[in-house]
């Protein structure tokens, strides 16, 4: 999974976005301090603070995915998260993240519940993820593409 994410480019990529049914998400993600924040969490537990009410900043909120490729939308997230994991030695492990890393293990925790970012669109960007779809040709069954290796055409 890790060879998958890194090669979409991405920062983050949960287990049924290739196909695999299980509750687990790899992440990498270099903080400001030059921190890098990179793992695997297995079934994850993740509580979040109240995500703000205010509306989404086009330049602040904005997120991208690999299931819905070349395309990026503002979308308000909670400020702070809690993920409490099992790394690949089976070791429990919690961390407090803000920003965006916040961001990402309530992106990739999404996917284990079967949620796109998308989903959560305010109805004006959700208006046009839906034109997106339609002129791509998404959401047929077998439809798929390898990131890294299959090119992405408008």
């Amino acid at each position: 999974m890790f060879e998958t994410m890194d090669a979409a480019p991405g920062v983050g990529l949960a287990a049924p976005q290739v196909g695999v049914p299980l509750r687990l998400f790899t992440y990498s993600y270099l903080d400001d301090d030059d921190r890098l924040w990179r793992g695997v969490a297995i079934n994850p537990e993740l509580w979040i603070t109240p995500v703000p009410a205010d509306e989404a900043d086009e330049e602040e909120d904005v997120e991208g995915c690999l299931s819905f490729p070349g395309e990026r939308f503002p979308l308000r997230r909670s400020p702070a998260a809690i993920l409490r994991a099992v790394d690949l030695e089976q070791e429990a492990f919690e961390i407090r993240a803000d920003g965006w890393l916040a961001r990402i293990f309530q992106h990739e925790y999404d996917h284990l519940d079967g949620t796109l970012y998308v989903d959560r669109l305010e109805h004006f960007y959700a208006k046009i993820a839906i034109k997106v779809e339609r002129k791509r040709g998404w959401g047929i069954p077998g439809l798929a593409w390898l990131p890294g290796v299959d090119n992405l055409e408008d």
